[in-house]
């Protein structure tokens, strides 16, 4: 009778931060709209300021004498500067995202916890188990990684992601407690797995800068109109160098789940490497990652080529987890379901 109360609660607690998650997400939203706002009215005021100079500077002509007067700097007026991606002052709006994304991921983490408890073991056994934790942790980097970078611009990327892939994990895949299987009762398990998950967090965050690059590109080249939140973030090149850097974080930690992966399967089948389809899949994500950073490392590739090799890469770690685990049957055949 516990056991199925602490899972009852902890699918009241996830329904709970998915509720919270949702207002995050739309706050997040009111504050690019916002971004674009002041960004339009700090644009309207430069050119005002810049006509004012020029008529200045022609009526001085005219009259024979010379005046040198300041252009405004991009971004006056209060627009976010475009070395550094963030606002002179946060907004009302990413306040509140911000402050209900933490709350959601509090209450996210005690879903998670509550879970463990009513199975005994760590949450993360089969998919629904999976989307639960794995979504609390990409929350839990992106929280990290403000602590050291401005990544503010990506909360409505975050936050709408993790409601996705809430909303798939507990309406698709959620099953009740049950026992492991025989093979999963392992220390690797908690080891192999959290790795894996942790490295999908990285992979994830640098996938939606990846993404930004993109855009921000066509920005820059003005060939997209409209957008004018963009001014806001950090430039092309300072996109591509984050996203970079956070997915050679998550290429580590995806090497390690390779190797302990391997370790585990010799420990419970007696092959290290046996071109089961799970073991393949996790193989060429690795080969994707190592791609991407070679190629952008040692033969200079900048720009959409490498942004789209994270996208691809992230792609397919979204397939090895929704496509692989549900429909290809094998020895990693623990969804569940």
């Amino acid at each position: 009778m516990v056991t199925a109360d602490l899972a009852y609660y902890s699918l009241v607690a996830v329904y709970s931060a998915m509720a919270i998650y949702t207002i995050s997400f739309v706050a997040f939203a009111l504050d690019l709209a916002k971004r674009s706002g002041d960004a339009q009215q700090a644009a309207a005021r430069a050119a005002k300021a810049e006509a004012l100079a020029t008529a200045s500077v022609s009526r001085s002509a005219a009259g024979g004498s010379t005046v040198v007067l300041d252009r405004p700097s991009r971004g006056a007026g209060g627009a976010a500067s475009a070395s550094t991606g963030a606002p002179a002052k946060a907004s009302s709006f990413e306040r509140v995202a911000i402050a209900m994304m933490l709350l959601g991921f509090v209450v996210h983490v005690a879903s998670v916890v509550l879970r463990g408890l009513a199975a005994g073991r760590v949450p993360w056994a089969n998919m629904f188990e999976f989307s639960l934790t794995g979504t609390a942790i990409i929350v839990g980097v992106y929280l990290a990684v403000q602590l050291v970078v401005n990544l503010r611009f990506l909360g409505a990327y975050v936050m709408g992601l993790n409601l996705v892939l809430l909303a798939i994990g507990t309406v698709n895949y959620y099953v009740a407690v049950s026992p492991l299987p025989p093979a999963l009762q392992s220390a690797w398990l908690v080891i192999h797995v959290f790795v894996a998950i942790l490295g999908t967090a990285f992979f994830a965050i640098a996938a939606g800068l990846s993404a930004a690059q993109l855009v921000q590109t066509k920005r820059e080249q003005s060939k997209l109109a409209g957008l004018r939140f963009l001014d806001t973030l950090p430039g092309a090149e300072r996109l591509e160098d984050l996203a970079y850097r956070i997915a050679l974080v998550g290429f580590v930690l995806w090497t390690f789940t390779l190797i302990a992966g391997a370790i585990w399967a010799e420990r419970a089948w007696g092959r290290y490497w046996g071109w089961d389809t799970k073991e393949v899949w996790t193989f060429i994500i690795w080969v994707l990652y190592a791609g991407y950073i070679h190629a952008r490392a040692t033969r200079g590739w900048r720009g959409a080529r490498s942004s789209w090799l994270s996208i691809i890469g992230f792609a397919a770690v979204m397939f090895n987890f929704s496509v692989v685990n549900v429909f290809f049957k094998g020895l990693h055949a623990y969804s569940g379901l």
